[in-house]
């Protein structure tokens, strides 16, 4: 067994044991609390440039099947765990984790102390790191100073979204899903609901959008700083009050500051399956999955077309809204889970139920 080696941008360097890919790997450090559900966060393309720790101690136990993958190929630097297991015991199960990631490239480390970790990832917050192999040639203080003056990428949307539109065909209502780094959840529920799905890349103008006659559009999920996302903000801006539409985490932040609301980054972010969130419309609260390291501010709502609908009760931080005039409602969450729990699932027959009030009013108008 190869020593590996995880170093931090503050000088901090846990030993431990290494598994997937050889080589070495660079990325911003995160945590995720989920007690399951590791292959589903180990394929979301909202990881893209991360090197992932996971504060459950045992991983690997039920292994990789070929159905809870949330994209093709995944985006993520590392995998971090305290214990992982070499025997996988499912049904379902096809390959262990180790040799997925060894057959897609990314490098682990088990056996560091992931507890000390994600201690100091909640005091200074997602931090800069390298996994690589534990050998004489290895200059931590050299390994620091490279981190330090290493710019965060900015690009993560435009690597994780398709270069192409696909279809993904239905009989029901036909939506324009703008890809920004999907997780495949999100269109099997669409599917789900017979809807006729165009999934389509991150820059793709309005007026090509509106030129397939969507009777909505679904803004999905994606990684990075939602400012970083210039081309989307405008295409969303142009397509306020033409089409009902309905975001889901990264696409609620590019909806709310083409609406001139604000972002910011939060100090580690949300990321695992049982985050509570209360909709201040109803008073019900839903256990949500998350994963985002960036919020809208909600004092930047006041100036804005729209009306805060969701908090999430650990921080208080936006976890949706809606617009005034327009049927647009976006949240911070995942209501499609993948993983975690299914409690807001009915949003999504929220937007169809939407989709089709719009149409009947057309109608009446016709």
């Amino acid at each position: 067994m190869k020593t590996r080696l995880l170093i931090l941008e503050d000088g901090t360097v846990f030993t431990g044991t290494a598994f997937g890919s050889d080589g070495a790997s660079q990325g911003e450090v995160v945590f995720t609390t989920g007690m399951t559900g590791y292959q589903e966060t180990l394929s979301d393309p909202s990881f893209y440039g991360q090197i992932v720790t996971l504060t459950y101690p045992l991983i690997g136990n039920y292994g990789i099947n070929r159905d809870d993958f949330e994209s093709i190929t995944p985006a993520i630097r590392g995998f971090v765990v305290r214990e992982l297991s070499e025997q996988p015991s499912n049904w379902r199960c096809d390959t262990t984790v180790d040799a997925y990631l060894a057959s897609q490239n990314i490098p682990g480390i088990e056996g560091i102390d992931t507890r000390k970790l994600t201690r100091i990832i909640r005091a200074k917050g997602a931090v800069r790191a390298i996994l690589t192999e534990a050998d004489a040639e290895v200059n931590v203080e050299e390994v620091v100073a490279t981190l330090q003056s290493t710019p965060l990428i900015t690009h993560h949307v435009k690597e994780v979204s398709p270069k192409a539109a696909y279809p993904s065909p239905g009989r029901g209502k036909r939506v324009v899903l703008i890809d920004f780094g999907m997780k495949h959840g999100i269109l099997r529920e669409l599917n789900k609901r017979d809807c006729d799905v165009l999934v389509v890349p991150y820059n793709t103008p309005a007026e090509r959008i509106l030129a397939w006659h969507p009777d909505g559009i679904m803004l999905s999920n994606g990684p990075g700083n939602p400012e970083d996302v210039q081309e989307g903000i405008k295409t969303v801006k142009n397509l306020i009050g033409k089409v009902p539409m309905f975001g889901i985490c990264l696409g609620h932040q590019i909806f709310s500051l083409a609406c001139g609301a604000k972002s910011f980054k939060l100090p580690f972010g949300h990321r695992g399956g049982n985050h509570p969130v209360k909709d201040l419309r109803t008073g019900r609260t839903d256990i949500t999955s998350q994963n985002h390291g960036y919020a809208i501010d909600i004092e930047s709502l006041k100036d804005t077309d729209l009306e805060l609908t969701h908090v999430a009760l650990n921080d208080g931080t936006c976890e949706g809204v809606r617009h005034k005039n327009y049927p647009i409602f976006t949240v911070q969450y995942h209501p499609e889970a993948s993983p975690g729990p299914e409690d807001s699932n009915h949003l999504f027959d929220e937007f169809i139920e939407m989709m089709e009030n719009e149409a009947a009013k057309e109608n009446q108008h016709a």
